[in-house]
């Protein structure tokens, strides 16, 4: 990722062109997003969609940067977002003059209104197809030009969370609630897989599916579904969770190399026999005749060809030493896949983000297409932020990791919206100078993994729980 994505916008800063070329200071959001998804995109993805749009103020480009400032905002309401476009968004949002912006510009007509009635049409409106194009091509672009750092291999994490839904009649059909021996749950609840870069952090467009009821899916077979979306040969480093045939095979199926973690049981059945330290043999991973019974459209000659790596792992926070034994094609070093594995824990914090400061946790749209949009957003969101976070790692000398994303969001939420109203030249360089500085200081504290096991703390209540 270099000059060519993150450098000065004309259009966000309000300076003219030549001065846009010589100046690479700038490093924001807007500016990236402008650069990422420029107006021509957006033509060929309603093109693409078969979607007329009209000279309007909610264009699908207008629209998508303003649900993308909710996700980045700590009480991301409609009325934040539709404030963001009172204050003033930069003319190359709209494909001509805005007839209704000019007016209310130059006084002879109407302000434009705070109330949130048109915007939140203009959302419900957006095209999904157009937003999944927006999350994909950003994608795209910003792992091409962090895949240019030298001795890096591209390797994805892959995890699964959940998400909890207003209970409406729609979305309890779609993703039903938990049930157990009480009876059903009050909340829609989806399943949620996201694959995160190993060194820069940018995340896949997610897969999701009901937990419960007859169309209830695994994180494995969602895993299957958004495999084609990851970048060529790039690795897929899974948790136990994903140490099945069925994941090596299709990971295998596409090119794509894995490090997967295998329970004690499936290990010791692929080693035929007790697990050893220091183990690294090449085995044959053939389905079960479970894996066949889950998987019929499996080949009867079905095998991937790989590695059982079995090393002792003593875990820093000082508990018990355990054996790990881990599924590989790669040629690597079993220390390097071992490394490489380690890393994982990663993509727990990545998650902490996601559902805590993008607020994923639990959405608020009443509508299975509206749900689509939000996950697809936040996840844009979520990789424009991550972006700057690696360029202000490569100014720094630091690792990406060791920077923090909150923080980072902290930071942009109050610096850009002041470079973008900037009067000249000089006020937006100081600015932006600024932001990097305060950027370069976002550094993470030394994490050491808690020695508690995972688990959520229930929150507190102040009223007794409803009762039907």
């Amino acid at each position: 990722m270099d000059g060519s994505l993150i450098s000065p916008s004309a259009s966000a800063t309000g300076l003219d062109a030549s001065s846009a070329v010589t100046t690479p200071y700038q490093v924001d959001v807007l500016a990236l997003f402008q650069k990422l998804l420029p107006l021509e995109f957006f033509w060929a993805a309603l093109k693409q969609a078969t979607v007329r749009e009209n000279n309007r103020v909610y264009t699908s480009g207008v629209v998508v940067w303003l649900m993308i400032c909710q996700r980045l905002q700590a009480q991301g309401t409609l009325e934040r977002a539709v404030l963001e476009l009172v204050g003033g968004l930069p003319s190359s949002f709209w494909p001509q003059p805005c007839k209704r912006l000019e007016e209310a510009a130059e006084g002879g007509g109407p302000r434009l209104s705070k109330q949130t009635g048109a915007y939140n049409k203009a959302r419900q409106g957006l095209s999904l197809p157009v937003v999944e194009q927006c999350c994909d091509h950003a994608f795209r672009q910003l792992i091409e030009q962090a895949e240019l750092a030298p001795d890096r291999r591209p390797a994805f994490f892959f995890d699964g969370t959940t998400v909890r839904m207003p209970h409406c009649e729609e979305l309890v059909a779609a993703y039903p609630p938990t049930t157990n021996q009480h009876g059903a749950s009050h909340w829609p609840l989806l399943r949620l897989l996201v694959a995160h870069d190993l060194y820069t952090g940018l995340a896949l467009r997610p897969q999701w599916g009901p937990v419960n009821g007859s169309g209830a899916v695994s994180e494995q077979s969602l895993l299957e579904e958004a495999i084609h979306r990851l970048p060529s040969q790039a690795a897929v480093v899974g948790d136990a969770n994903f140490g099945v045939f069925s994941v090596a095979y299709a990971a295998d199926q596409r090119g794509h190399p894995v490090v997967l973690r295998l329970t004690v049981a499936r290990a010791q059945r692929l080693a035929g026999g007790p697990l050893q330290d220091g183990t690294d043999r090449r085995i044959q991973w053939r389905p079960t005749r479970e894996d066949r019974q889950s998987h019929p459209q499996l080949p009867v000659d079905a095998v991937v060809s790989g590695r059982l790596i079995v090393r002792q792992a003593q875990p820093s926070n000082g508990a018990e030493a355990f054996l790990l034994a881990l599924f590989t094609t790669l040629e690597d070093s079993p220390e390097q896949v071992i490394e490489l594995y380690g890393k994982r824990w990663n993509i727990e914090v990545d998650l902490r983000s996601l559902k805590g400061t993008l607020r994923l946790e639990e959405l608020t749209c009443t509508s299975v297409e509206m749900v689509a949009k939000e996950i697809d957003v936040a996840m844009l969101a979520y990789n424009l932020v991550r972006a700057v976070i690696y360029l202000t790692a490569r100014k720094a000398g630091l690792e990406p990791r060791l920077i923090s994303f909150t923080q980072v969001r902290n930071v942009l939420q109050v610096f850009v919206p002041r470079i973008v109203a900037a009067a000249d030249e000089r006020t937006a360089r100081k600015l932006s100078e600024d932001m990097l500085y305060y950027l370069s200081q976002c550094k993470l504290p030394r994490r050491i993994r808690p020695s508690y096991p995972r688990g959520v703390w229930p929150k507190s209540k102040t009223y007794p729980a409803r009762r039907a």
